[in-house]
């Protein structure tokens, strides 16, 4: 099972960037898919997740407003769409799978899979 991701880079304050995760070795549309991020000398932490249907979403309120999470059950991908992006957002962003059936979905421990993790930067 391989999770990559892609879509990271240098952006300007204010931008926007992309971040996508495809999952392969197996399917995952009946599982929770998230996002989280690592800063330098930082823990971890949850930015955003969506149901294995996609009517659930959940954001850290650090990100809520600015970015959107989705998912394309037939490619098998998940998206992360982040605009007004700040200097604070930069980071390594890593793509997981929850494969579990608790809605804790904010909580790393939860996630089985994770992918390599692109890099963010945002300047100022």
């Amino acid at each position: 099972v391989q999770l990559q991701a892609s879509g990271g880079g240098l952006v300007q304050a204010g931008g926007s960037l992309r971040l996508s995760c495809a999952a392969s070795g197996r399917t995952f549309s009946n599982n929770a898919m998230g996002w989280f991020r690592q800063a330098p000398g930082k823990e971890r932490e949850f930015v955003a997740a969506i149901s294995w249907s996609g009517g659930r979403t959940l954001y850290a309120d650090s990100v809520k407003g600015r970015f959107t999470i989705s998912r394309d059950n037939a490619k098998n991908t998940v998206t992360l769409q982040m605009n007004s992006l700040k200097p604070e957002d930069t980071a390594v962003y890593y793509c997981a799978v929850d494969t579990g059936s608790s809605y804790s979905y904010w909580l790393a421990s939860n996630y089985d899979y994770w992918g390599q993790g692109t890099h963010v930067t945002v300047s100022s």
